[in-house]
């Protein structure tokens, strides 16, 4: 069995908002075309038949609900986004045993509400936050109770997706991003930047059990390691005012030792060469099967099997192989073993 924790879909009347409200023309073209995104029977049909053994965690696509609309309109979006959601694993439970719940993080109180709703009433097995919320960093104290709550109250876990748009060029004085930099490049380095953030700040320190699942198994920082750690061993050395120079003391422990406390995802485009690098840095027990399913050439399958192949590739310890495919999946959402 394995457990694919970090796939996407767009209930219908999510896809319907998106249409009516995004102002990014790519992302409504993106996403009104990409059928297994939002055609749920389509989806079910294509697991049934390939992939008897993949079980679907859901997660929303973007764009989040503060991508959509304003602190007024963003929650009655994320209510949409989780009720259809919660529809869908009511309906297929057996393809779909859980879905993690989207927040309207530009409203931080109707935030903690829907998560409370989400997680109470509907089921949900966790959050969904983006890198940025709408561009702010996820350090800013206003969002601090949402991870408190999310770990100190509800105990579940966060999973983390990268956001940069379009219109965030790659070099000043551009318009905006070419060749699709800003996502193929871009996203990696949104997730650096946001765990960075998260333990720079302290936020790790103030919650150690607070558990953070990262797309693409942690963007840049497996394998910028050892700069990570040798060259933030000497943070604020380049630093000529700020007080960057006291952070080392106020966290306690190694920044590097904070950054392997996230888990990555094995969404990597079947590549297993990056993926053994995110295992060595994390190591077997932090390391979560995904797909990033159904956004692949094919339109749905080729992530999930690309993503299988990559893992067989690398011949691990068939204790190594469980806990990436399903064990981690089982602790971090409280799932039962699931059957075969």
């Amino acid at each position: 069995m394995k457990i694919d924790i970090f796939n996407h879909v767009m209930p219908q009347a999510y896809l319907d908002l998106v249409k009516q409200h995004s102002k990014d023309p790519g992302i409504v073209k993106r996403m009104s075309g990409l059928r297994m995104l939002w055609d749920i029977e389509y989806r079910v049909a294509m697991l049934r038949d390939r992939f008897q053994e993949v079980q679907q965690v859901l997660t929303l696509s973007l764009p989040g609900p503060e991508l959509l609309g304003g602190p007024e309109a963003s929650p009655a979006f994320a209510r949409v986004a989780n009720d259809g959601m919660a529809e869908m694993v009511k309906k297929w439970p057996r393809e779909f045993p859980a879905f993690v719940a989207s927040l309207p993080m530009n409203n931080p109180q109707a935030a903690l509400e829907e998560m409370d709703r989400a997680i109470g009433s509907l089921g949900a097995r966790g959050i969904q936050i983006l890198t940025s919320v709408a561009g702010r960093a996820l350090d800013d104290p206003e969002f601090f109770p949402i991870f408190e709550r999310a770990t100190e109250h509800h105990d579940v876990p966060i999973w983390m997706h990268p956001a940069r748009p379009a219109s965030r060029a790659d070099y000043p004085g551009e318009a905006k991003s070419q060749y699709e930099i800003w996502q193929v490049l871009g996203w990696p380095f949104e997730t650096s930047v946001a765990m960075a953030r998260i333990v720079f700040s302290g936020l790790l320190a103030r919650l150690p059990r607070m558990r953070i699942i990262t797309h693409h198994c942690g963007g840049m920082i497996p394998y910028f390691a050892g700069r990570a750690e040798t060259l933030w061993a000497q943070l604020g050395s380049r630093s000529a005012d700020g007080d960057e120079a006291q952070v080392l003391q106020r966290l306690g422990r190694p920044p590097i030792d904070y950054f392997k406390m996230f888990y990555g995802d094995t969404v990597l485009g079947g590549a297993s060469a990056p993926l053994a690098c995110g295992l060595a840095f994390f190591g077997a027990e932090h390391v979560v099967f995904a797909s990033d399913c159904p956004f692949d050439p094919e339109g749905g399958p080729m992530f999930i099997r690309e993503g299988i192949r990559s893992i067989e590739d690398l011949n691990l310890p068939e204790g190594d192989k469980r806990k990436i495919y399903f064990g981690n999946a089982l602790k971090l959402l409280r799932l039962d073993q699931p059957k075969t």
